[in-house]
Formats: structure tokens, sequence, C-alpha cells
């Protein structure tokens, strides 16, 4: 093992493969651990994922936008970041696009993502088949 690895290796998070395997136009659910002074908790970001870059690297991140008080709030997590204590999948998105830059422009109705219900019921289908077996 060269030193290569071995700095890939401290500076990687081991969480990472717990994550979901999500794509731009899903909404999700980052539980981000937030340092204020001495004290530290975890905040809940839930928005769409508008972007994704070099999931298996270690330099690679995702954007999530959200509204907040009829603002536009984006926001960029590394995958390997030690804050980030967990993902969650809350909706499927229908997109055709790598990049949902498009959606900083829009507000409203425009700005919506209809659902892939396709999408979400592999993987319900999958998570009841592994069910039956064991």
């Amino acid at each position: 093992m060269d030193l290569i690895d071995t700095v890939n290796d401290d500076h990687s998070n081991k969480n990472v493969k717990n994550y979901p395997a999500f794509r731009t136009g899903d909404t999700v659910a980052v539980y981000a651990r937030i340092r204020e002074g001495e004290k530290s908790r975890v905040q809940v970001y839930q928005g769409v994922c508008i972007a994704i870059k070099s999931r298996n690297c270690l330099n690679g991140h995702f954007c999530v936008r959200k509204n907040s008080s009829g603002y536009g709030v984006e926001r960029v997590f590394p995958f390997h970041s030690p804050n980030i204590e967990k993902i969650e999948l809350v909706q499927r998105g229908k997109t055709r696009r790598a990049k949902l830059l498009f959606l900083r422009k829009r507000s409203g109705k425009s700005a919506r993502i209809s659902i892939d219900y396709d999408r979400g019921a592999e993987s319900s289908s999958a998570a009841a088949t592994e069910t039956k077996k064991s």
C-alpha cells in the first residue's frame, strides 16, 4: 500500500457505503452535524438534489437545494464529510438531466419535479423479495 492509498483511507468516511442510491431530482434529507461554539447538534437539511459529482471518489460531492422563507438555498455536501450522520431518500424524482441548474431560475409550480413511481416500485419490490427470502 503506497502513501496515496494510506491518505485516502485516513480521509474516507465509512458511512458512504450505507448511503442510499440517489440521483439528481431525488428529494433527500441530509442529517448534518452542526457545531455552535462547544455544542454540536444534528440538523436535517431536506431538499432536491440538483447535482452530483464523482460519487465514488474522495473529492465527490452533491448539491441540495431547498426553499426557505421564499428564498432558494443551496448547500454542497462532500460524500466523505465526517459531518454527515446519514442520508435518507424521501422521494424519487423523474428527470432527464444530470444537473438541474435550471431550477435556480424557477419558482412555484414550475420548480416542481414529478415523482418517478416506476423507480420507487423497483426498490420496494426488491426489499419485499429480500424479506420473503429471510
